[in-house]
């Protein structure tokens, strides 16, 4: 079967990387988690006192841009590659409520997004990629084979999200997920630099109601669409 590119963009808490990961797995593709590229970014910001709830020194942030060195290490225990920053694993420290709370500003600014835009290009050029984020269909791959826009209500999402912390032990309230799913939202939608927007030929899907299964089989459909008309 010949290989496409597959670009997953969306809203905040859709299951966009659940699916990229088994859409991944099914294929063989190799899958790009872009969001954990920009978590990690915001990670480096709070570590380095760039970023609080007071305040950001964007340009800082800007200035260190070169002495960031991001890595996806595969973990063939967990059967997905984590993210590295600076040759340290941050792949549970980037799941956090707190680095939620900052990484759309992180992604609001145009050096970082330039930054990571190009390394998002470089591994995809061969394709056989499924790759999830916010501009994969718009700005990263415009002519992929196959774009996927995903939805749900900021409720839904909120207690999917909710649900995934309190798992993992985090100490947090759905009031305080349901706002950050928000606020992610309207940063995401509305910063000038590739703002959240569903691609032209994009296809929408809104998961409110369906079961990964039932996306999944979905989605494989349209796959093999794709891939007997290219």
């Amino acid at each position: 079967m010949k290989k496409i590119t597959i670009a997953i963009d969306g809203f905040s808490s859709t299951g966009k990387s659940t699916l990229a990961k088994q859409l991944a797995n099914h294929l063989g593709y190799v899958y790009v988690d872009t969001g954990a590229m920009y978590r990690a970014i915001a990670l480096f910001a709070m570590q380095n006192g760039y970023i609080n709830n007071e305040f950001f020194d964007k340009e800082s942030l800007i200035s260190s841009l070169p002495f960031i060195k991001l890595q996806f290490k595969f973990n063939s225990d967990l059967g997905f590659a984590e993210m590295y920053l600076n040759d340290v694993n941050v792949e549970k420290e980037i799941r956090t409520i707190e680095v939620s709370s900052f990484v759309s500003k992180v992604a609001e600014i145009s050096e970082v997004r330039a930054k990571l835009v190009e390394q998002q290009k470089e591994m995809g050029k061969d394709k056989g990629v499924v790759m999830d984020g916010r501009d994969i269909g718009t700005v990263v791959f415009p002519d992929a084979e196959l774009k996927i826009f995903m939805t749900a209500s900021a409720a839904t999402r909120a207690q999917r999200r909710y649900d995934e912390l309190m798992q993992k032990g985090d100490n947090v309230s759905f009031e305080e997920v349901l706002k950050n799913v928000e606020e992610r939202d309207y940063i995401d939608t509305h910063r000038d630099n590739s703002p959240l927007v569903k691609a032209a030929d994009a296809i929408e899907i809104d998961n409110s109601h369906l079961s990964r299964e039932e996306q999944f089989e979905f989605v494989l459909g349209l796959i093999n669409e794709v891939t007997e008309t290219n």
